[in-house]
């Protein structure tokens, strides 16, 4: 890949993933409706069943339509869920289908987009493009909400007004990918042997429960948890604090692609699996910083940099893992049961977190925060102690 096409990839990648970093601000567009956290569950709780509709749905059509293409008809679903969105005056259940909408179209675009990059590139090459897609999709979900709290509280851009400007730029995201299907074609050979493979996705998941493909599939869900639950409420756990949330995302967000671009060669030569563990006692870190909050705003500053660094870089380490990892036919499987567990924890688990915070207290959900980063460090210490015996017994099997 090269060029023009480059290029419209990482724009529409930045575009649309500004469009999805935009649900951290739903809280604050529903207090203004009169609601709490728990809209916002509602709304990421129907994001959610979204995903469970786009994600199968280009495991099964993605090899013949083109990762491109559908990912650009994700982002259109992306932009009429904020319209939706900006449209409504009242709480009422069509917040729920604007969810459905932008998480139906942010699961087509968050599967389909991998796959085109993964169609055009060589084993070799994957974890670098991965890399740099990556570094372009974090910049948009970080940075898009410290712009969009910019523009709400020093130009008064209501919520309203800002989701439909969103939608204006999922809607350019969209017409970026699909020239970047038009202008970059796909090799032959993955045409046929994509096709072959996505048809049996679903069933793709015995097999793979016996690799090690398995523990990224499961670690990306934990870890999404930890992600969406700093982010999506983070106004939430600085509110009546006299600290700005923008702080938090422009934080993450710079962190996230300075390192991709400047750590990531080291890490793509690094040893991945030390690697995964060692950034996730990073992101553990961040979130554990996080409970000395009432110090200010040195320890939000903290906290965002060792989340961008450990969650930042581990996402793309144990992408990489799950495809490696997985048998050639069962590659496309393995990536869309891998962007399905995360979505489960992107937009599931805020279900859960703003009824702790609303039932509980943020205390109560920082802790629950900190158990699921906790469990995927655990999850990676597993998955290398499985490899390490597999090596040895290798190592120590007869010849013939």
């Amino acid at each position: 890949m090269r060029g023009i096409g480059v290029a419209l990839l990482f724009l529409g990648a930045l575009l649309t993933a500004t469009g999805y970093g935009a649900t951290f601000l739903l809280t604050e567009h529903f207090r203004n409706l009169g609601g709490s956290e728990i809209e916002t569950g509602r709304v990421l709780a129907g994001a959610m069943v979204g995903t469970f509709v786009g994600v199968p749905l280009i495991g099964w059509v993605g090899a013949r339509f083109g990762g491109a293409r559908l990912a650009a008809i994700g982002s259109v679903l992306v932009a009429a869920g904020y319209l939706l969105l900006a449209g409504i005056t009242s709480l009422s259940s069509a917040i729920v289908i604007a969810g459905f909408m932008v998480g139906c179209g942010w699961g087509m675009f968050y599967l389909a987009a991998p796959i085109a990059v993964s169609e055009r590139v060589s084993d070799l090459d994957r974890g670098f493009w991965f890399t740099r897609f990556g570094a372009f999709q974090m910049a948009g979900i970080g940075g898009g909400p410290a712009l969009a709290l910019l523009f709400v509280n020093m130009f008064g851009l209501s919520t309203t007004s800002l989701f439909r400007l969103l939608a204006l730029a999922c809607l350019c995201a969209a017409a970026c990918l699909w020239a970047f299907e038009l202008t970059t074609p796909r090799p032959a050979r993955t045409l046929a042997a994509g096709t072959r493979a996505s048809k049996d996705w679903v069933r793709s998941i015995i097999p793979l429960a016996g690799t090690r493909a398995i523990y990224p599939i499961l670690m990306v869900g934990t870890g999404a948890c930890v992600f969406t639950g700093m982010l999506t409420f983070q106004s939430s756990l600085v509110r009546d604090s006299g600290l700005d949330a923008s702080l938090y995302f422009t934080t993450y967000a710079l962190v996230v692609v300075v390192a991709r671009f400047t750590l990531a060669p080291a890490i793509n030569r690094a040893d991945g699996n030390r690697m995964s563990v060692l950034l996730l006692i990073l992101m553990s870190a961040g979130v554990l910083t996080y409970f000395a909050i009432g110090y200010g705003a040195p320890v939000q500053v903290v906290s965002g940099i060792l989340l961008g660094l450990g969650y930042g870089l581990v996402y793309t380490v144990i992408q990489t893992q799950v495809v490696n990892d997985a048998p050639d036919a069962h590659r496309t499987g393995a990536l869309t049961w891998f962007v399905m567990s995360y979505f489960v924890g992107i937009f599931g688990f805020p279900a859960i977190g703003g009824w702790l915070i609303v039932h509980w207290g943020t205390q109560a959900f920082l802790a629950v925060v900190l158990a699921c980063a906790l469990i995927e460090l655990a999850l990676a210490l597993v998955r290398n102690r499985s490899r390490a015996s597999n090596d040895d017994a290798a190592l120590t099997a007869p010849r013939p």
